[in-house]
């Protein structure tokens, strides 16, 4: 009995230690994918407790409305803005993409509602309605406002192209930048920073439910922001408190959110490690089934799987493990299917009046996409044919064609 409890607890402090020693490289692992990008910032000291890629270029996606925001509470704090005025939609920024509240031309909003249209809905008709109103009727302008305070900020790495985030091959950041804006919004507007804790935003017969679903998956966390584009992958910023103590992460480049939430939550768990702070915020983690396999492969394979079994560490291990890509599963082309007799009159008439492209076709068809803004959420979108380069412009042809030769002189 008393060599069974020796080798129980011998087992148990080997468990201990291969715990210890995997959750850095558990924590550190990577999502797959050339867009990925983390840092884990503390505020208090601004030390750097994680960083990968974190300033290199990354496109920041709906992040952007964090700059956004900054630029809206400066203006209440000065008194540009009142939280009940009321701006009145234009028909640009009605115009832009989901994710979007939806307002008509004229429709109004008041500021505050807009705020939480931001941190909630992601919307980029509002967010593009602030901006015009920030800049003196001009998105651009305002786009070139918020890049100027981002370089006040300390930000060097980051460009603005539009308030929203929406695609633009020039609008850049860092995830390090982004850790700093939302340290920025944090000390700079404490009184305003409650707004991006926010799960849920009645608006009239409206209801607006975060798309940062770190607010309920992890302890601690109170904001800040979600992103996404195609070019980005899923993006977050999260800030967590804990035994008073406090991290911001900053993840870019997620497969889905699931696999940026969980990597977030990781890298969070790892920090308030760093910190001496006991336990594991992250109840997806808990959630995953796949979670403690993989974190098992990352301590060293089915050995080290033997080795924790006994004891509870698995199950912390498996709340610390990011999730990893899944490879990609080959598909089976379906099978042909099998041929049908043409009618000689049927050929013809398709031989007369030939059908469309299978390219175009699709092209024109309805496809569903995720929203540009975040959620996860999926929206009906009609794909637009791509442009079309002349072959030749017609001042070209002009200079080019030469005019047919004269008879010469008693010819005909």
């Amino acid at each position: 009995m008393q060599l069974g409890r020796a080798v129980w607890r011998l087992g148990l402090v080997a468990a201990s230690a291969l715990l210890v020693a995997a959750l850095p490289r558990v924590a550190a692992a990577q999502i797959g994918s050339a867009r990925y990008a983390a840092v884990v910032l503390e505020p208090q000291s601004g030390r750097v407790l994680f960083g990968s890629n974190a300033d290199a270029p990354r496109h920041p996606a709906s992040l952007t409305k964090m700059m956004t925001l900054y630029m809206v509470f400066d203006a209440l704090r000065r008194g540009e803005l009142t939280l009940q005025q009321r701006l009145a939609m234009t028909p640009t920024a009605a115009s832009r993409p989901p994710s979007k509240l939806g307002l008509p031309p004229g429709g109004t909003i008041t500021v505050e509602n807009a705020i939480y249209a931001l941190v909630t809905k992601s919307a980029n008709d509002v967010a593009s309605l602030l901006g015009e109103t920030l800049g003196g009727g001009s998105e651009m302008r305002f786009a070139q406002m918020m890049t100027l305070r981002a370089r006040a900020l300390g930000m060097g790495g980051t460009t603005f192209r539009n308030a929203s985030g929406l695609p633009d091959i020039d609008q850049v950041t860092t995830a390090h930048d982004m850790a700093m804006l939302g340290l920025r919004l944090q000390r700079d507007f404490p009184e305003r920073y409650h707004y991006f804790g926010t799960r849920r935003h009645v608006m009239g017969p409206i209801a607006l439910r975060n798309h940062n679903r770190m607010l309920e998956a992890y302890e601690g966390v109170d904001g800040i922001k979600t992103g996404y584009v195609d070019a980005s992958g899923f993006n977050i910023v999260s800030s967590a408190r804990r035994e008073n103590h406090r991290l911001i992460v900053a993840v870019f480049g997620g497969s889905s959110w699931v696999e940026r939430d969980r990597h977030a939550a990781a890298l969070l768990d790892r920090g308030f490690a760093q910190l001496g702070v006991d336990g594991s915020g992250s109840a997806l983690m808990a959630s995953a089934p796949s979670a403690g396999s993989l974190a098992m492969a990352a301590v060293g394979g089915t050995a080290a799987a033997a080795a924790l079994r006994p004891v509870r560490a698995r199950a912390v291990v498996a709340r610390a493990a990011p999730a990893l890509p899944r490879q990609a599963v080959a598909r089976r082309a379906p099978a042909a299917a099998p041929g049908r007799p043409v009618r000689l009159a049927a050929a013809q008439a398709t031989l007369r009046n030939p059908a469309r492209p299978a390219a175009a076709t699709r092209r024109a068809a309805p496809r569903m996409v995720v929203e540009q803004g975040d959620g996860g959420g999926r929206v009906r979108v009609r794909a637009a044919a791509p442009a079309r380069k002349p072959v030749a412009r017609p001042a070209i042809l002009k200079r080019t064609v030469k005019p047919a030769a004269k008879p010469a002189p008693g010819r005909r």
